[in-house]
């Protein structure tokens, strides 16, 4: 089998950590090389992005937006924000029509301030707060503002105080955070019942499969692996053409900018850009510095001499 580089889309279960999945694919394509784009708690399913060998160094620059299908509880607080943890609180819930709560909602739509919950993977002072949190140390985390793009009430439970809701998001964003967070605007308690992550980095649920499909697909797998330039159509191209420039680049030395080969919408002063040569093969990842000189400097250099 020859070394992938690329993105596996993988469709993670229930009660699998995202390093479980690492771990496991590290040992279906023995590879070392391997890493996920952003954590899933261990009982959230849904998409999980899994970058291998020189994908790794391109997980950055992957679209950060994300969405979700969660169920929210209300009437119950737990110490870790997911019907998962120990329960600290009780409360009703008001009657509330499906308008109402609609309304509700609008408070969390746009731009919004969260505290993460304590049994996060936030680093505080270098260590993740859930570690801290398990050892019942007291801590504060830092208020974060995040994105809400999209927030819409799908279903509301009133006999069981279920809500049904699709999210999108910023990279960033805690639904157990949202959950908790409504409950409380409510005048009850509330915490996340369940979550599926539906599109993550720019990839989405379609493109997904499971670790034990994958298990199955033998001399097959490769085919299931994205290739890095695919993932990053939203950002704009340079073409190197010339044997001279192409040498600056993979040297790391900035060529002058004295061609329009960007090939999306026209940059501003400075823009992230991808590199790629005359039959599109990816090069790497420049930054167009616009000026009366204009330059692409290197910041990611594949195959560098």
């Amino acid at each position: 089998m020859n070394d992938p580089n690329g993105f596996l889309v993988i469709n993670k279960n229930k009660g699998c950590t995202s390093h479980d999945c690492v771990k496991k694919i590290r040992r279906i394509l023995n590879r070392k090389k391997v890493g996920h784009t952003g954590t899933l708690d261990p009982e959230v399913t849904g998409v999980l992005p899994i970058a291998i060998g020189n994908a790794t160094r391109f997980i950055q620059y992957l679209p950060q937006i994300k969405t979700y299908f969660g169920i929210i509880q209300l009437g119950i607080r737990t110490n870790t924000d997911d019907i998962h943890g120990e329960i600290i609180n009780k409360r009703n819930w008001p009657t509330l029509s499906f308008e109402e709560l609609n309304q509700y909602l609008d408070n969390f739509r746009g731009l919004i301030k969260q505290v993460p919950p304590k049994v996060s993977s936030v680093h505080i002072n270098g260590e993740r707060a859930y570690k801290k949190s398990f050892r019942h140390e007291e801590f504060e985390l830092p208020i974060r503002e995040v994105n809400i793009f999209d927030l819409t009430l799908k279903q509301w439970d009133q006999k069981k105080g279920l809500i049904h809701i699709n999210v999108k998001c910023s990279s960033g964003t805690y639904i157990r955070s949202l959950a908790r967070d409504l409950g409380s605007a409510i005048g009850t308690e509330g915490c996340l019942f369940q979550l599926e992550r539906t599109q993550a980095s720019g990839f989405k649920q379609e493109q997904s499969i499971t670790i034990d499909e994958l298990n199955k697909q033998g001399d097959n797998i490769n085919a299931c692996i994205i290739p890095i330039i695919k993932t990053l159509n939203h950002i704009p191209s340079f073409v190197i053409n010339d044997d001279n420039d192409r040498y600056l680049w993979e040297t790391g030395r900035k060529i002058r900018f004295h061609r329009d080969f960007i090939l999306n919408n026209p940059p501003p002063s400075t823009i992230i850009i991808k590199v790629i040569d005359n039959k599109n093969k990816l090069l790497g990842i420049g930054l167009l510095e616009k000026g009366d000189i204009s330059y692409v400097q290197p910041k990611l250099v594949l195959n560098a001499k």
